[in-house]
């Protein structure tokens, strides 16, 4: 009863462990709000839904393209000219199971045993368990508090060897919130140009819960362009995160390589989930608005109901649907028996006795931090801090 190497060395992911430990706590009849996973608490669009029943009536239940129907394929071309300015052709757009899927294509595709791959924390959960599938080696650029959680072209600069082959990061990012504006993403464009064998994996999910303005894309530099493979879908600007619905947009080499991977992991993803979001790509960007305006007055909200929580230093996130407050200001104290000593510690302490579930920091890169989703709604966010600011008064 051996397992493989490859299973044992891969962590499970953080997220969907505080999200099963909810479910656990729920079940034994606790009032458990979770705080943990990246996910809108809003219905998917009618016009999207109702495209997927059209879809199941006209028999759209056969086996499909391995990236995809070809219209909408052509579709994601269309809404990456339209909203991004991104000229690709249909050929170029690989459609998976989710944009986890898109990027495990790439780093699966673009990564050999001992390659570097340059990895701005905080990160999202699953870029290094992906990187060490493909036996790559992930080497963590740590982005500073002070600097908004973004990291610099010099810090880049610094980490690249011989060996780096590709960069992986996320704006807005999943977990800080950060958006790098046009300025600090051609800085970074303009640093990996010199690096003819230095890719880099722009992840877009959450593009359309930006609330600074207009989202801004890595592939927009016609220099840098033929290198970045942009990732985005429809789960999180469409509350779509069941359908299982993402996307790249690549080179063709690269878009034909990961066509090649998936078509022996899972073929295509499911046909009618494809219909629904090719109705999704079709609706204009300002469909997603009224979310986007949500999410941001449950940030207000969290960050003005955080400040009354002593310990906590905070940055105001610019996107996505996270806070990510510091929390070192209890390390060191107790509970009866209960020691914290990182946030790990205090994340447990908290679904214990508050009753609220987030994901410790040590998910994303820096046990110093708690990681809160606000994709719920305000009358809960309101009522977790509460518990949370009472039971956090309980340690001395």
């Amino acid at each position: 009863m051996t397992l493989s190497d490859r299973i044992n060395a891969l962590s499970e992911s953080q997220t969907i462990a505080m999200a099963r430990k909810s479910r656990e706590l729920i079940a034994q009849g606790i009032d458990i709000i979770s705080l943990s996973l990246g996910e809108p608490d809003f219905p998917t669009p009618e016009p999207i839904k109702e495209a997927a029943k059209k879809a199941i009536d006209d028999n759209f239940s056969y086996y499909t393209h391995v990236s995809g129907y070809l219209e909408l394929r052509q579709a994601v071309a269309n809404k990456l000219k339209r909203d991004n300015g991104l000229d690709y052709t249909a050929d170029q757009i690989v459609v998976s199971t989710g944009a986890k899927q898109c990027i495990a294509n790439t780093v699966l595709c673009l990564i050999n045993p001992g390659d570097e791959v340059l990895i701005p924390a905080p990160f999202w959960v699953s870029y290094l368990e992906l990187v060490k599938l493909a036996e790559g080696k992930s080497v963590i650029v740590p982005a500073t508090h002070e600097a908004n959680f973004k990291v610099t072209p010099a810090q880049l600069k610094a980490a690249i060897t011989p060996k780096t082959r590709l960069l992986i990061f996320s704006t807005p990012c999943n977990p800080t919130g950060s958006v790098y504006s046009r300025s600090e993403l051609k800085a970074i464009a303009e640093l990996i140009i010199q690096y003819p064998e230095l890719y880099i994996l722009s992840d877009e999910i959450y593009e359309d819960i930006n609330f600074i303005g207009k989202h801004e894309s890595m592939a927009q530099f016609d220099f840098i362009k033929e290198r970045v493979i942009t990732v985005n879908g429809v789960s999180k600007g469409f509350a779509m995160t069941g359908w299982r619905g993402g996307y790249l947009a690549a080179p063709l080499w690269i878009a034909k390589a990961c066509d090649k991977m998936q078509g022996q992991f899972t073929s295509a993803t499911c046909s009618i989930t494809q219909k629904a979001m090719q109705k999704a790509m079709e609706m204009p960007q300002e469909a997603t608005f009224g979310m986007r305006d949500a999410f941001k007055r449950r940030r207000d909200l969290l960050l003005s109901l955080m400040k009354d929580i002593p310990g906590f230093t905070l940055n105001k996130p610019e996107g996505a649907f996270y806070v990510y407050p510091e929390v070192s200001y209890y390390f060191g104290k107790s509970y009866g028996n209960t020691p914290i000593g990182n946030a790990t510690d205090l994340c447990m302490f908290l679904a214990d006795k508050a009753h609220v579930t987030m994901v410790p920091g040590a998910a994303f890169g820096d046990d110093h931090y708690l990681r809160f989703s606000y994709a719920t709604s305000e009358e809960k966010l309101t009522e977790a801090m509460r518990r949370i600011k009472e039971a956090l008064a309980l340690l001395k």
